[in-house]
């Protein structure tokens, strides 16, 4: 009875204060939903446009309840009783849409947006629950700035809440930032699969990236486990890692100062051959995205025309701002551990993010001081050191001529064509080159801080002043001073300009749901990704609803991972190609890996002009292979 007193004297206040507002979801993009009642607006947003949005929300039958029994407690003798069920039942909720601002951003950030059973709701970013058990009002009017605050500071001192903080901040390292975004699982009609991803699910809770990884890959294997029953056995083992190292790496500073990284190499598969898969050393990086980076790794080998293992690892150190000498100290502590699993026969790394030839030279240098022999050379840096490497032109022009076999199969060509292309690093520029020979206009790229936009496209000497630029360790805005007519965003993404085709090579999941939708807002039609997993499972969706054709990573970087196991089998030397003999080779290989990725497709039910065949055919082809060789090996 006193809560009901206590709900029917909030609503009092609430009523009493006009205008007022109650903030419901955090809009796409940067702005938010809010829904009003009668009244004014409030004078706090007075200079910002209002536009109309009409709704057709459903009533829970929760809120029905709750509303029925509100009116039969106010049918108690009270002064205000026939005013507030004129106002209950007067009143009419409308949607309308305002800029986000910086004053509510302190207030909101613990909460996310997602749709559940069809309907956006507000989630609480650290037990991952909805509802109006998170306001202090329980039938939604937030009421102002303050009241707002203190159903911030009761939903903290929620025991539910404190439950879950706890048990998410005893599974992270210090230091790390807590993940603002749930662990976003599709529907699977196969029982079987969706027991596989629930196992991972329990067994990982936290390792968002791996999770994602692995349910794109459940989702498309699910007429595989279909036909054969077998498999299911065989992909539950193939999602444990062979082996996973974790290890500190201590270091000194050009002050005498210690310091402390944590390194990491999971070898995901070795069914097929010896490991091979990228390093990087990055901030951002744990124990989950190397393990992603690890599956990944072992599907796209297991695509390509050579048969290998699968690996993928780095460090949580930061490269930028750090001397020669602290790179070069950190590399070789680096090295002393991770010698230990590496050779020409079980593993050997290549270049990622923050890992480049200055890097790779430091590794090797190490490794083969304490290997007391010269065994070739990594994947990624000069080969033998006597020249320079073609993988990560292989990589960046294979994207291209992968886009090429796509256009040809609608009658359509790159000539002429505006693309936008995320990161700034190897990757990104050979990229523009190859576009630019291509005939294509390339007018965007981005860094950490923002995007560059040339709407003129940029040509071979613009993307060689890009080049001088990212080696200086300039930002991109220095560009403009060159080319006035460009423009420096910043903190923004290029996915919103006009655009025909959207090449990420950044990093994973750069291209989140609002990213996607501004994507098929621009025009996009076909996305090649460059980056491991650039898109999130929302924007997955969005790209698939809006029939965008997505070239997965798998395919369209296949033409690294071949040229990278030219250079170290010493099969040819690849410093005697013409560029034309290069480029020839080149597009054989992607032509095979794209027709056997339809292949693959069409015989599993996925037809050609499924946007997302090329994506399912992929990951079929990648793991029929692996499960072919891990079934003759047994049970290891």
């Amino acid at each position: 009875m006193n809560s009901t007193i206590d709900e029917i004297t909030l609503l009092h206040q609430a009523q009493a204060r006009a205008p007022s507002h109650h903030m419901v979801v955090r809009g796409i993009g940067e702005e938010i939903d809010l829904e009003i009642g009668p009244g004014d607006d409030d004078p706090s947003f007075s200079s910002t446009t209002l536009v109309g949005v009409t709704t057709n929300e459903p009533v829970a039958p929760e809120e029905q309840e709750d509303h029925k029994q509100l009116v039969l407690s106010s049918q108690a003798p009270g002064d205000g009783q026939p005013q507030l069920v004129k106002a209950l039942q007067g009143k009419r909720k409308k949607k309308v849409v305002k800029k986000w601002r910086e004053e509510w951003a302190d207030t909101y950030k613990w909460a996310y947006v997602d749709v559940h059973e069809s309907t956006p709701r507000v989630f609480c970013s650290v037990c991952r629950e909805y509802g109006r058990k998170h306001r202090r009002n329980p039938y939604g009017n937030e009421g102002s700035r303050n009241m707002q605050m203190s159903a911030l500071e009761e939903h903290n001192n929620s025991l539910l809440h404190k439950e879950a903080l706890r048990l998410q901040m005893a599974s992270k390292d210090k230091g790390v930032p807590v993940i603002e975004r749930p662990v976003y699982v599709k529907a699977l009609m196969l029982k079987s699969a969706s027991s596989i991803l629930e196992s991972v699910l329990r067994r990982d809770p936290h390792e968002v990236e791996f999770i994602q990884c692995v349910q794109e890959v459940v989702h498309s294997l699910e007429p595989v486990l279909v036909k054969n029953t077998q498999y299911i056995h065989i992909l539950e083992r193939l999602l444990e890692p062979e082996r996973a190292i974790i290890f500190r790496v201590p270091w000194v500073d050009d002050r005498g100062e210690t310091h402390v990284n944590r390194g990491f190499r999971v070898q995901f598969s070795q069914a097929l051959g010896p490991c091979r898969g990228g390093l990087r050393f990055h901030p951002s990086m744990t124990l989950s995205i190397a393990k992603f980076l690890g599956f990944e790794q072992a599907l796209k080998n297991a695509l390509s025309p050579y048969k290998l293992g699968g690996a993928g690892g780095g460090s949580d150190f930061d490269p930028k701002g750090k001397s020669e000498a602290e790179i070069m100290r950190f590399c070789q502590s680096f090295m002393d551990e991770l010698y230990k699993y590496l050779g020409p026969d079980q593993d050997l790394p290549a270049e990622d993010l923050g890992v480049g030839p200055r890097e790779m030279g430091y590794l090797f240098g190490q490794y083969r001081r304490l290997t007391s022999h010269f065994q070739g050379s990594f994947t990624g840096p000069k080969i033998f050191w006597s020249g320079y490497s073609l993988r990560t032109e292989a990589t960046g022009y294979g994207l291209v001529f992968f886009a090429r076999l796509i256009l040809a199969e609608m009658n359509k060509e790159l000539k002429g064509l505006r693309c936008i292309v995320s990161g700034a690093g190897k990757l990104a520029m050979h990229v523009l080159e190859k576009l630019l020979s291509c005939g294509a206009i390339p007018i965007t790229v981005s860094d950490s801080k923002g995007y560059l936009l040339d709407e003129d496209g940029f040509d071979y000497v613009k993307i060689s002043l890009l080049r001088d630029i990212k080696v200086q360790q300039r930002s991109l805005r220095d560009y403009v001073k060159s080319n006035p007519r460009a423009k420096y965003f910043e903190d923004a993404k290029p996915w919103g300009e006009q655009c025909d085709i959207a090449f990420p090579c950044a990093s994973q999941n750069e291209i989140d749901q609002p990213d996607a939708i501004a994507l098929v807002n621009s025009g996009c039609r076909l996305l090649i990704e460059g980056s491991n997993m650039p898109c999130t499972s929302q924007a997955i969706d969005i790209l698939r609803k809006s029939k965008v054709l997505v070239a997965p990573a798998k395919a369209a970087t296949a033409g690294g991972v071949a040229v990278g196991e030219l250079e170290l089998g010493n099969e040819c030397n690849l410093m005697q190609w013409s560029a034309e003999d290069f480029e020839a080779k080149l597009q054989d290989m992607m032509k095979q890996t794209y027709e056997r990725s339809l292949k693959t497709a069409s015989e599993y039910g996925y037809l050609k002009d499924n946007p997302e065949a090329l994506v399912h055919g992929g990951n079929i082809c990648s793991f029929l292979n692996l499960a072919h060789a891990m079934i003759d090996q047994g049970c290891v």
